[in-house]
This record gives C-alpha cells, structure tokens and sequence, in this order.
C-alpha cells in the first residue's frame, strides 16, 4: 500500500454504519505506551531516538496484530503528505510537527494507526464508525497484547503504565467519540451541555482533536482520567454520558421538526442548493453546509443522498486530499475551485 492509495478507500469510521450514527460519527480508543527504561521521546538524544524508531517498529512487523500494517517514516514524506494523515484522524497534528525519529503504522482499513515517538514512544489507535467504543477497546487491546509479546513496557504496580504526561499514567487510555449535534447548536442548548461535560471531567475539542476548535457542529469528547480507573470502568463512564448527550440531540431534532420544520427544510435545501452549484467554496463553508445537509439525511428529509457521501466529502475537500487529489500543491482559491468541482461531481451521482 502507498499512501496515494488511502485516496480511492473509505475510512472505516467514514462508512456512517454503526450504532447511533446519525449522531455519532465514530468511536476512537488510544493506548500510551513507552518502552521500559527508555528516554521519553521529548528527552531523548539523536541515537536513542534513532534506535527507539528502529525497535519499534521491527516489533510492529513481527506482531501478530500488526504485521500487515505498513510503516511510514515521517521524514520521508513532505508537509502535504503529513497533512492529509492528519485530515484522514491518521496523526496527530503535535506527531507531524520535527518529523526525525518519527514514523506511523496503518493498516489497509485505516482501522488501525499507530505513532512512533510523538509524545510517548507509541501510541496506539483503534477507531469504528458509530458509537461502539467497546469493538474499538477489543481490538486495541489485542493489538496491545501482541505488541506487549516483543517489547517490554514501562510500568509500575502502583502506578500502572508509565507515560509521558502524567493524566495518561495508569491504563494509559484515552476513549473519545465524535459527535455531531446541530439541533443542540441551532437550539443554543450547546453550552450548557458541554459545560455539563467539563464538570464530570471530559474533555471536549474540535474536528482535529486537542488545540482545534469545534467547527461544522462536530465535537469529539473525552477522557480526562487515566489513573484510578480500569478500562471498562472508563468506557462505562464515556458511553453513559454520550448516551444523554444523543438523547438531548434527538429531542432538540423533534424540537425544531415540530416547531418550525418550513424554515429547517429551507435552511438545509438551500444548504445542498448551494453545494450543488457552488464555483468557488471555502473549507469553513463547506463544512458548515455539509453539517445541514447531513442533517437532511439524519432525519429522512434527504432521500437521494447518503450519510457516507457526506461523510467522506467532509475529508476529501480539505486542503491536503485536495492537492493529493491534483497531484500538485494549489494556492487557496485554486483549492476553494478545486473543492466546489469535487462537491458538485460527488452530489450530483
């Protein structure tokens, strides 16, 4: 596989299939992990860097779990190339930033992608579409298990794994879920609920995780306790409190059907009218209009569109699939042409 080739595969959590999608986008759990005495990769030296690499990612290829996975080194790929990972919620934004020493893993499916050196030696990925954090800890943690087979982990009985931020000290997991809740933002019930959310200690970011702000009425939720806490103990809490927060979007949908469904129906055909005919468009328009429409296709007031169309054009108009796509860097507004001809070609199927 080259990376060229996640262009024409559709991300597993993309497909719009699992539970709850039409207000769960997907389901994400991530395991820290660091190699037993050895430098953190924010302390460690040229060399040690060199051979945490090199180990690693020898153990990848040999784990059972793992081994069809294929390994990119950060340094071999150019800034376009690292961007577009992290539009696909490959990579992080902090892993693509001093490349050295830095490579991942992904398999065929885009199920799996693992970090090598970003904040700690490796972190670990699973993602599924839909709310189904539980099919997302079973894999990661036999993925864990067969890594943990060929390398020996930092870890105390007291303290659990050892990590590189101590929030993540203990099972070293963090579950997080997308979500996509435009009624509780059309009904300016949002800041309530995420104030709910800070106060039961989640953490909540925007599309492209820690250090982004929501946009498109997407927002992911998170975790903010490692330590204390097994792993089923934390998906419990996480999957208790997405359920309420689904219910609370499903009553402010029926609130603004019942309430005035003429002025919802107009704001999201007018959203898909100007997809449809749209020269010229900007990443936050777009965003912001594929939100609407994916509404229209949530409620079954869109019949002809599907919820995987939409998710996908989500990805692939931004500014990395797009040069991919033209095999070439574009200024902005050559990007903004490039996306309107996408988006017009993909709804028009």
């Amino acid at each position: 596989m080259q990376l060229d080739d996640l262009l024409n595969h559709s991300s597993e959590w993309l497909k719009g299939t699992g539970p709850n999608s039409d207000v769960v986008i997907s389901s994400r759990i991530r395991l820290a992990r660091n190699l037993n005495k050895v430098a953190f990769p924010h302390w460690a030296s040229k060399k040690q860097g060199e051979r945490t690499l090199q180990i690693i990612q020898e153990a990848i290829l040999r784990a059972d779990y793992t081994k069809k996975t294929i390994i990119f080194k950060l340094a071999d790929l150019d800034s376009v190339d690292k961007q577009f990972l992290v539009e696909r919620h490959l990579m992080s934004l902090e892993h693509a930033q001093k490349p050295n020493h830095k490579a991942i893993a992904i398999d065929n499916e885009e199920i799996i992608s693992i970090m090598i050196n970003e904040e700690d030696h490796i972190r670990m990925q699973v993602m599924q579409s839909g709310f189904n954090l539980f099919e997302a800890w079973n894999i990661i943690n036999r993925i864990d298990d067969s890594l943990a087979l060929e390398l020996s982990f930092a870890f105390l009985p007291e303290w659990g794994y050892l990590t590189a931020c101590p929030t993540n000290t203990g099972t070293g997991m963090r579950g997080s879920v997308m979500l996509h809740l435009p009624a509780l933002v059309m009904t300016r019930q949002i800041d309530r609920v995420l104030a709910a959310v800070a106060k039961l200690s989640f953490a909540t970011r925007g599309l492209y995780g820690e250090g982004t702000q929501a946009a498109g009425n997407f927002f992911q939720i998170s975790n903010q306790i490692s330590l204390g806490l097994s792993e089923d103990e934390n998906i419990d809490n996480i999957n208790g409190l997405i359920r309420q927060i689904i219910e609370q979007e499903h009553q402010a949908r029926e609130a603004l059907l019942s309430r005035n469904r003429p002025a919802l129906e107009d704001r999201i055909n007018r959203s898909l009218g100007i997809l449809k005919t749209a020269r010229i468009i900007s990443s936050q328009e777009t965003i912001e209009l594929l939100s609407m429409v994916r509404v229209g296709c949530d409620i079954g007031m869109l019949k002809d569109i599907d919820r995987r169309t939409i998710n996908e054009l989500f990805i692939v108009t931004q500014p990395a699939h797009l040069q991919k796509i033209e095999r070439k860097k574009l200024l902005s507004e050559e990007r903004d042409i490039k996306r309107a001809e996408i988006i017009r070609s993909r709804l028009s199927l």
